[in-house]
């Protein structure tokens, strides 16, 4: 008998059905519209602060004026600290919509968005849909992985690399298990190991090498490495990485022991860039980083060595927080590869836990959001004599308004939560975080201008004369050359510029006395200095009259 019009036929989804399903994809892709929205915009409303921000648009913007994409310059001297994968990422952002800090921010902005699209479809593809959406919601409120998404540095573009190579190595082996043996997977993973070797060298290699290794170890299962499809994956890691370290190379005799043994070695194992601290010191950065989710860090430990997926996420996470622990030179971004691991372990255990025991969870953000709105309300208090009262109170509101957000969401979640709707109450709580955090972010933005000189420049419009030479005396402001559009002559100042102004003396003016000279032959000129050097350059006969000054920095002019 056939099917009347009313029913599908076997195996079809009927109209209904598949109606449900659009306007599902539809919502669907409305929220991740949003969510692109709610992360992309704030990057351009604040101005970049020193030092990271400011050095890593400088090179961007310096690559973009010189055209050339293969020798790295910070302020038009060499500079091989670090592979190119960032600088290029934002001079195509300013080539392609105008140099400005929305631009210099945007490869940070959108290597976090791959980071939560790459945790969401890992966790759609092992555990199902649900899990997926969820761990794509936890991943978004996460603080540490959207602060680091909205700040210029490596370290977001580091972490999308080796999500890549994480995912990679997961679905590749999900692909081995299901007895598909070229899973375009494993190359994803290759491609994300040479991806995180541009963005930052050879931690992009030694993460995942020696997760693998210990892992392996550990379950006494090497399976994976006969599914890594070692002949096309070195193929495509040699095509991504060789040309450019070998042009650069080709181009600069120097660049191999600087790059490979100060910049590797001598910094891991020698405290010699003032970034040192005790074993524990990113404790509090894991504990701050990972909320709203911090009560739930005693879930993710309960992963069984014999489920591969979760015991490798265990692995991963637990290697990189002691890797960076022991190293010599600390930085609080440095552990930002660990979380996207924490989220996919969170995912699972979220939609298995019971209502009850995400509300239990929910109270320790809760209390912390509490405590900024207690803060807010003491501003007056708490605003200290020796900071600007109205920058602080303009932080001190932002976080109130943030913590009133959460608070609501919360009330809002607990309320889901009692109806059974878990889903609801995770993905509430996740976007008030992070609106909450962005907010946060965009209330520092008055102590951010005071390690800032777009305010300095921009009072001072002869600065901006490209004829008029601009000189950093016995001091360096990295957003200088950013907000000048163009390299600022140093002057007795050597700090990371060392290598660069060793091989090309020609860019640089060693003393005071030299610089004093030149001035007085310049028919116009502005100097950048801080602290006491005006004193000194004045009793050196300098003749000049200060154009703008703020609390630490001065900005010179010939009279």
């Amino acid at each position: 008998m056939p099917p009347s019009k009313s029913q599908a036929p076997a195996g079809r989804p009927s109209p209904g059905a598949r109606q449900q399903r659009g306007r599902t994809g539809l919502w669907t892709w409305l929220g991740l519209f949003a969510l692109a929205l709610l992360w992309l915009v704030p990057l351009g409303t604040r101005a970049l602060i020193t030092p990271d921000e400011g050095r890593y648009a400088t090179l961007s913007l310096g690559m973009l004026h010189s055209g050339d994409w293969i020798t790295p310059r910070l302020n038009g001297l060499l500079y091989f600290e670090k592979p190119p994968l960032q600088y290029w990422g934002g001079a195509l952002a300013m080539a392609v919509l105008g140099v400005s800090d929305f631009s210099a921010r945007l490869w940070s902005g959108l290597a976090g968005l791959l980071t939560l699209g790459l945790v969401g479809h890992t966790a759609h593809r092992l555990w199902g849909e649900r899990t997926g959406r969820i761990a794509l919601l936890t991943g978004a409120g996460t603080t540490w992985l959207v602060l680091n998404s909205h700040f210029l540095s490596l370290d977001a573009g580091l972490c999308a690399a080796l999500t890549l190579a994480l995912c990679g190595f997961l679905l590749g082996q999900q692909a081995q298990a299901e007895g598909r043996t070229r899973s375009g997977w494993m190359l994803a993973a290759w491609a994300g190991l040479a991806l995180a070797v541009l963005s930052k060298g050879l931690v992009g290699l030694l993460i995942p090498g020696a997760v693998l290794v210990l892992h392996s170890l550990w379950r006494l299962d090497f399976r994976i490495w006969r599914a890594m499809r070692w002949g096309p994956g070195l193929l495509l890691f040699a095509l991504i990485t060789v040309p450019w370290f070998w042009a650069v190379s080709a181009r600069n005799p120097d660049f191999a022991w600087f790059f490979f043994v100060h910049e590797h070695f001598d910094r891991y194992l020698k405290p010699d860039h003032n970034r040192s601290g005790p074993v524990w010191y990113f404790l509090p950065f894991l504990l701050l980083g990972f909320l709203p989710w911090t009560g739930s860090l005693p879930w993710l430990v309960r992963a069984r060595r014999s489920d591969f997926a979760r015991s490798f996420l265990v692995v991963w996470a637990v290697f990189v927080l002691i890797f960076f622990s022991i190293s010599s030179s600390k930085l609080p971004s440095y552990i930002l590869p660990m979380f996207p691991a924490l989220v996919l372990l969170l995912a699972p255990a979220i939609e298995q836990a019971s209502p009850r025991a995400l509300a239990r969870h929910l109270l320790l953000p809760a209390l912390v959001w509490l405590g900024g709105a207690v803060a807010w309300l003491l501003a007056d208090r708490l605003v200290g004599q020796d900071s600007d009262p109205a920058v602080a109170r303009h932080l001190l509101q932002g976080i109130g308004l943030a913590s009133v957000l959460f608070l609501g969401a919360s009330a809002l979640a607990w309320y889901w939560l009692r109806r059974g709707r878990q889903d609801w109450a995770v993905g509430v709580v996740a976007i008030a975080h992070c609106a909450g955090v962005l907010i946060g972010l965009q209330a520092h933005n008055g102590y951010g201008l005071q390690k800032s000189s777009a305010e300095l420049v921009r009072a001072v419009p002869q600065a901006l004369d490209p004829a008029v030479p601009v000189y950093a005396v016995q001091s360096y402001d990295q957003t200088l050359p950013f907000y000048l559009r163009r390299p600022v002559t140093l002057v007795d100042y050597r700090d990371e510029f060392s290598f660069g102004q060793q091989r090309e003396p020609g860019r640089w003016i060693p003393s005071l006395p030299e610089f004093v000279a030149r001035w007085q032959a310049e028919p116009q000129g502005v100097a950048y200095l801080e602290g006491d050097t005006f004193q000194t350059l004045t009793r050196l006969g300098l003749q000049a009259r200060v154009a703008a000054r703020d609390g630490r920095r001065v900005l010179l002019v010939k009279p």
